[in-house]
């Protein structure tokens, strides 16, 4: 019996033995190489060409119709290169062992100026029929020297403050002054300005009262001196915020702030509607006109101060040329060259601004029942005005209804149930145009009594359909409450994620917060990448001691900014974005970082 037994154990000695080895073969078949051991890809410029190699693990093979090189910065191309040649595996031809391709430069610098991005994307599988996923590489080369206008068309679009602060250091200063003006045009053209617009008018408007109307020499001067001091005040608070780190805009936007500033648009409204005429006290005056020749410096001061409130309150913007001088201005203490180049951008956005004086000289009508409708037109301007400076501090769906009983009042002061018998086309359409007015308004009036945000989409509680673009815009909006963040709970969320992080700071009063979130967050292709990141959103309404250390640990001035981490918790600085950005560019820009 004991005999039995030890046969019994010697042979599942052996067994067992076996067994482990055989499993041990199995997991270490089971094992496969990381993308980053199977591939290792680089790129290397040699005299005139751009060496790239791909070394594959042994039993790693990559299809050759996969192959790609193309440029992805500043532009897109793609590249025709000469690949080695290639072997047919199971019907597939593919590469083995090491893949070499040489580029030369002067092929990309004929489709690309500047300084450039090399993508190299593949995708390979193992022998034993494992394959990996399409692998994108990048690379950065320094490209040929750009000349001065082709350096301007590339500058203009960059959306790095950091970026454009290093300009301010590294170019000459009248190269540093032209594009700060460019800067400025191409600001013109962004909603930052559109507010202006209205206020200037209606000041040139109210300064004619029933004389004649103005000579062109004295519209533009009043346009000038509203320019000029809205150019002075953006100087300086650029200047400021560099120098001590205080952002005055944002102090300005508190609730009594813009309440006052409210009801002064009001009060210009029904001034400008005729119900009374606004004008300083008779001592105020006689001091003046002592100061000045007549009322004239009553204009001229009243001008200045309405262009110096303008640019604190009503057009708080911050876009990447401000946020790089103020940068600059905090890290060297060049206040000189950062404050001149801020000059000469509020110079350059206040260009229609100038235009709006010539116009208004020449073309404005003289008084008389034709001047009565172009002062009750900028009245409803004001009266709107008035409304989006209140949906700062406001909430959404009271801000709606009140756009709703502009639009509504409008459509009635217009006479929309009082049909004109008229058969004459130009009437038919004004009835038409307050029949619009009416039904919009009243469609904003019921989205916002049932909780609406979105003055572009008043019916989207009752619209929410899955998947549908409108709910994702609705999600988003629905983050503003994401205030009382710290940089410790920040980074808490941020290690917390395991995939890339985007932050978007944002506050209430910033145009150009709300053109993200309606505009290019809620866009199809954002979406898609998204899907890769986790995304935090900042409320910096309240202006917080927290909120300031934000901004100065990652060195930004304002909103909107965005800023990335990449899936290791670690900031990409360069990657940062300020303004706004459109929907197409915010998407590759995200799919540069998850590369």
């Amino acid at each position: 019996m004991s005999y039995l037994v030890k046969k019994l154990l010697l042979v599942s000695v052996l067994l067992s033995t076996f067994l482990a080895a055989g499993f041990e073969s199995a997991l270490q078949k089971q094992k496969f190489l990381s993308p980053d051991e199977a591939f290792q890809v680089t790129a290397v410029q040699k005299d005139t060409v751009i060496e790239t190699k791909i070394i594959l693990a042994e039993k790693i093979h990559i299809y050759e119709d996969s192959l790609i090189y193309r440029i992805i910065s500043p532009s897109e191309v793609e590249l025709a290169v000469t690949k080695p040649e290639a072997h047919d595996f199971d019907g597939d031809m593919v590469y083995e062992k090491e893949v070499v391709v040489t580029i030369p430069t002067e092929e990309i610098e004929a489709q690309v100026k500047g300084d450039y991005t090399l993508e190299i994307e593949f995708q390979g599988c193992s022998d034993s029929g494992i394959c990996y996923q399409p692998i994108k590489k990048t690379f950065d080369f320094k490209g040929a020297e750009l000349g001065v206008f082709d350096k301007i068309s590339q500058l203009v679009k960059e959306g790095n403050t950091a970026k454009i602060s290093e300009i301010l250091v590294s170019e000459s200063s009248i190269f540093i002054l032209f594009l700060f003006f460019i800067f400025g045009l191409l600001l013109a053209l962004t909603p930052c300005i559109f507010p202006m617009i209205p206020i200037l008018s209606s000041i040139i408007v109210s300064q004619q009262g029933g004389k004649e109307k103005p000579s062109v020499s004295e519209a533009f001067f009043t346009s000038l001196v509203y320019v000029l001091s809205m150019a002075l005040t953006y100087t300086a608070v650029g200047i400021i915020a560099g120098l001590v780190g205080a952002d005055i805009q944002t102090a300005m936007q508190t609730p009594w702030v813009l309440t006052l500033f409210s009801a002064l648009f009001v009060a210009l409204a029904f001034s400008l509607f005729g119900y009374f005429e606004l004008g300083l006290p008779a001592s105020w005056q006689s001091k003046l006109t002592q100061v000045s020749d007549n009322a004239q410096g009553k204009g001229i001061l009243g001008t200045a101060i309405m262009g110096l409130l303008s640019a604190l309150i009503v057009g708080p913007c911050v876009a990447p040329p401000l946020g790089g001088a103020v940068l600059f201005i905090s890290h060297t203490g060049d206040a000189l060259l950062g404050g001149s180049a801020l000059f000469v951008m509020s110079v350059g956005m206040g260009m229609p601004l100038l235009l709006v004086g010539l116009g208004a000289g020449k073309f404005m009508p003289k008084p008389g029942g034709w001047m009565t409708i172009v002062s009750q037109t900028f009245g409803v301007m004001m009266l709107g005005l008035a409304i989006f400076m209140l949906s700062r501090i406001l909430p959404d769906s009271m801000t709606l209804i009140l756009w709703a009983l502009l639009f509504m009042g409008i459509a009635i002061y217009m006479g929309v149930f009082n049909p004109s018998s008229s058969t004459q086309g130009a009437k038919k359409l004004f009835q038409l145009l307050a029949m619009v007015f009416l039904l919009y308004g009243a469609s904003l009036f019921i989205g916002g009594i049932s909780g609406s945000t979105s003055i572009i989409r008043p019916f989207e509680r009752f619209t929410q359909l899955s998947g549908n673009v409108a709910n994702t815009a609705v999600l988003m909006s629905s983050e503003k409450g994401h205030r009382g963040y710290s940089v410790e709970r920040l980074m808490k969320e941020v290690r917390a994620s395991d995939k890339p992080v985007v932050v978007d700071f944002g506050k209430k009063s910033c145009t150009a917060c709300t053109e993200l979130e309606e505009i290019t967050f809620p866009h199809p292709k954002v979406q898609e990448q998204l899907k890769h990141f986790t995304f935090i959103k900042i409320d910096l309404t309240d202006n917080t001691e927290a909120d300031k250390a934000l901004l100065k640990e990652y060195q930004l001035f304002g909103t909107p900014n965005i800023i990335f981490f990449d899936k290791n918790n670690s900031f990409l600085p360069e990657k940062s974005l300020t303004g706004f950005i459109p929907p197409e560019d915010f998407a590759k820009h995200l799919e540069s970082i998850i590369q």
